[in-house]
């Protein structure tokens, strides 16, 4: 799949990223100036809005925090209702190298969702203690629901291609962890096909990580519950299939 026309936007959700989200925006610009630019600021009380504008993306500004998942089915929403072929998620940190969303597009040309994993052998990255071992629980887990090996089921950096947009506008989740676990368990039991491939990963250019090592006991319960919400909705169809 190749990067031209307005097919691509590159969808941002950003919560208080002011020291960030302009350099962020830059880069996708650089990386990938074909695609469009849409950052969804999520309710900031900072200059999130202001920022992101003046560094050349299109801000749509919710009007509370819904959390990334709620920002990102704005972002596909937008994406189904001005002919967008391809959504990629970046977050607004600085965490996600712009040079590798071309690698994630190219991926789309056999799958139509690529994750871009943190732990298949590119880079440093790492997470250490319980929640690295909460995250391969729910890797192994979600790799057999997928039917092809995941190693990072919680990246936020992703491609969607045609079909999963035309499934996430409606029914991408808001929940907490929905972004991630539960939107994947949607896509794989909807017959989308999951794939991930390896990225490296850089650390936050500014403010703090939303999770600490200590609460990994909570985040597994809750990624628990996240899984197990989602297997318990109904299977959904995209038009076509039967």
């Amino acid at each position: 799949m190749h990067l031209t026309g307005p097919s691509v936007l590159v969808v941002i959700p950003a919560l208080n990223e002011e020291d960030s989200v302009g350099e962020v925006v830059r880069s996708v610009v650089a990386a990938v100036p074909a695609a469009r630019c849409v950052v969804v600021d999520d309710g900031s009380r900072d200059d999130t809005r202001g920022r992101a504008q003046k560094a050349g993306a299109v801000v749509l500004s919710l009007p509370y925090n819904l959390g990334v998942g709620g920002a990102m089915r704005a972002g596909f929403r937008y994406a189904r209702d001005h002919g967008y072929d391809v959504v990629v998620q970046v977050d607004a940190d600085g965490q996600h190298d712009a040079l590798s969303i071309s690698t994630l597009i190219e991926g789309l040309e056999h799958a139509d969702l690529v994750i871009g994993a943190r732990f298949a052998g590119v880079g440093e990255y790492g997470v250490r203690g319980p929640r690295r071992w909460a995250m391969r629980i729910l890797a192994a887990v979600m790799s057999r629901v997928a039917g092809s090996r995941l190693t990072d089921v919680t990246s936020g950096f992703k491609a969607a291609g045609p079909r999963a947009v035309t499934l996430f506008a409606d029914t991408f989740p808001a929940e907490y962890l929905g972004d991630t676990i539960e939107a994947l368990v949607i896509g794989a039991r909807a017959g989308l096909m999951i794939q991930q491939i390896p990225v490296a990963m850089r650390q936050r250019q500014a403010g703090a990580p939303s999770q600490r090592p200590w609460k990994a006991a909570v985040y597994l319960v809750r990624a628990c519950a996240a899984f197990l919400l989602a297997m318990m909705r109904p299977r959904q169809r995209l038009e076509g299939d039967r």
